[in-house]
């Protein structure tokens, strides 16, 4: 019976873990460890691993949490700091579960044992280990974590806001686009000038140029700051009363940009073609021009008005139907780099972070100059193409969308500062 000495056996944490808790933390994820092992040993490894810097109210054995009542065991959890349960059995697992699933929380439990079980079925989402977990463990999860590391649980949170954000892009770039289309027509009526789009136009526009930078925006990379936002709740709308605000401001603009290019062709717009200035109040009455007596309108292109001068806001828009079309395209592309991003600026994410979105804004302009330069498409559409100082015109309609957008994103900035602020207070 010689003393030779004392050997310590220690299973460290992966070098990663800390990182991804402290990721946890910014997103607003409460990381809470429960084990079987001793209080000294639980509280050790939170330290080491960022879970609480301090064991004082985040830190307590299954038998202190069964003896408190309901309302002291929802006080635990009354902030967002991460917690450790040690020397914990079966049922102190699923009763943790449960008190947060009450409190409206969603509960991912990761477990590898038998007595494991209970829990992983009763939270929203069991994750199993692939590696080390039992079978019993692994029918009892909705999901089994192939390589048992905590960092891709983290993984596959930000990949899961990721997917879900491109799909709030593509229905905010569709959305605000189909707004615009019919903000477009309303307004036409409104007023009452000539329609400034033919119905296979719209179609064109529909089912061609948008169809493209909708399906490339599903191909966006994470949104910046992705994991520094608090989750959001399960009951949360998908299209909330701020972001439908959003949609119309943005699709007013497109009806009021479309609208004003073709009245601005006819009452102020001077160009090579000769065509005849004519006022609003003219154009706004189009439908009373046969009871006009002096309205004289140039003959332009191949348009020839002297037998019959009305024909001029029918027959004769089809260059101010062109432009508006191709502003409509235009501003629709330029949308399209504005879904890049829910709140994230241009310059913060620029176009070319996802190439698969410029490859198809550029294959639709490619489209919509195909038909603007081929005869027969000319034809087909009603429509005729533009020179260079035509195309300045439509960029001008066009481009102030960027400018509208950046400030509504920086206003939706400031507004989710002072929510997250809030949440973080709570």
């Amino acid at each position: 019976m010689i003393f030779i000495g004392v050997a310590g056996i220690q299973d460290p944490p992966r070098e990663e873990v800390k990182g991804a808790i402290e990721t946890c933390k910014a997103a607003g994820i409460r990381v809470v460890m429960i084990t079987g092992d001793n209080y000294a040993t639980a509280n050790a490894i939170s330290k080491s691993i960022g879970i609480f810097d301090n064991e004082s109210g985040n830190s307590f054995t299954g038998e202190e949490y069964e003896n408190m009542n309901q309302k002291e065991q929802n006080a635990i959890f009354d902030n967002l700091d991460g917690k450790a349960f040690s020397r914990t059995e079966p049922r102190h697992k699923r009763q943790l579960v449960m008190l947060l699933k009450s409190r409206g929380e969603i509960v991912a439990m990761t477990g590898d044992g038998v007595n494991d079980a209970p829990a992983l079925q009763e939270a929203q989402i069991g994750v199993a280990m692939g590696k080390t977990g039992t079978e019993v463990a692994k029918e009892a999860s909705d999901m089994i974590l192939a390589d048992d590391n905590f960092t891709t649980i983290v993984a596959a949170i930000e990949e899961g806001r990721s997917i879900y954000n491109n799909m709030k892009a593509f229905i905010r770039y569709l959305i605000s686009s189909n707004i615009g289309e019919v903000a477009s027509i309303f307004m036409t009526a409104l007023i009452g000038i000539p329609e400034g789009f033919s119905s296979v136009q719209l179609l064109w526009v529909n089912l061609v140029t948008d169809g493209l930078p909708a399906t490339a925006l599903g191909f966006n990379p994470p949104d910046i700051g992705i994991m520094e936002k608090p989750p959001r709740r399960s009951d949360d709308a998908l299209i909330s009363g701020w972001v439908f605000t959003r949609y119309m401001i943005i699709g007013i603009y497109v009806g009021l940009a479309t609208v004003g290019i073709f009245i601005y062709w006819y009452c102020y717009y001077v160009s090579p073609d000769g065509h005849s200035l004519v006022t609003y109040n003219q154009l706004a009455n189009w439908s009373e021009c046969p009871n006009w007596t002096d309205f004289k309108p140039n003959n332009f292109e191949s348009f020839d008005f002297t037998n019959n001068p009305c024909t001029y806001f029918t027959e004769g828009k089809v260059k101010a139907s062109t432009l508006s079309l191709s502003v409509l395209v235009t501003i629709e592309m330029l949308n399209a780099l504005n879904a890049l991003s829910e709140d994230g600026s241009l310059f913060q994410m620029p176009p070319w972070r996802n190439m698969w979105l410029i490859g198809a804004i550029i294959l639709s302009l490619s489209l919509h100059c195909v038909i603007l330069y081929i005869p027969l498409f000319n034809r087909i559409f009603g429509i005729l193409p533009l020179n260079l100082s035509e195309w300045g015109l439509v960029f001008a309609f066009s481009a102030p969308v960027l400018l509208v957008d950046e400030v509504l994103k920086g206003y939706s900035r400031y507004r989710n500062k002072q929510l997250y602020g809030q949440v973080k207070k709570e």
